[in-house]
């Protein structure tokens, strides 16, 4: 039998939740960009350290002006990603605003920070010393591509394994 761990993406609008969770869950890239409305919850069987876990997946809506992620869909995380595009340096900021929300919501969980868009990478807007400062607070701080695929699995790995190690379980 195997234990559930609810994961949770947050981050500004289209930093590429949506496409790293496709790419997780179905190995699958769109290059169109469609827009997540509330909530899409998505599930994967995994084995880590010996345990079968099913991860469900809450890839929620993004960050913005306009709308605000509803703390509600992140009752019963055991971990999240806080995902952030390396194109765009305002994520960065958006995403501390989301750390914060997320601790004073639900308490103190395992997370990662996701930069997304190394394939990118020329076009980055983060600097080693933005990365820096976010280790200094002792954040977890990994890079991704939804479109190459390159350490989507890794980052989801990494991120089960701290649930793993707290127990945060459904």
């Amino acid at each position: 039998m195997s234990q559930k761990a609810k994961i949770c993406l947050v981050g500004a609008t289209a930093v590429g939740k949506s496409s790293l969770v496709g790419r997780y869950v179905t190995s699958i890239f769109s290059e169109s960009y469609r827009t997540t409305i509330g909530v899409k919850i998505e599930t994967r069987l995994v084995t880590r350290r010996g345990r079968d876990v099913e991860l469900v997946i809450w890839d929620l809506s993004g960050e913005d002006e306009f709308q605000n992620v509803q703390t509600r869909y992140l009752r019963g995380a055991s971990g999240y990603f806080l995902v952030i595009d390396g194109t765009r340096r305002d994520t960065l900021n958006v995403a501390g605003m989301l750390e914060s929300r997320v601790r004073a919501a639900v308490g103190a969980l395992p997370f990662v920070v996701l930069l997304n868009k190394v394939d990118l990478v020329a076009e980055w807007q983060m600097t080693s010393a933005d990365v820096e400062a976010m280790q200094a607070r002792g954040w977890a701080v990994l890079e991704a591509s939804a479109k190459t695929g390159a350490g989507v699995t890794e980052a989801f790995d990494r991120l089960t394994d701290q649930i793993l190690g707290a127990r945060q379980w459904l």
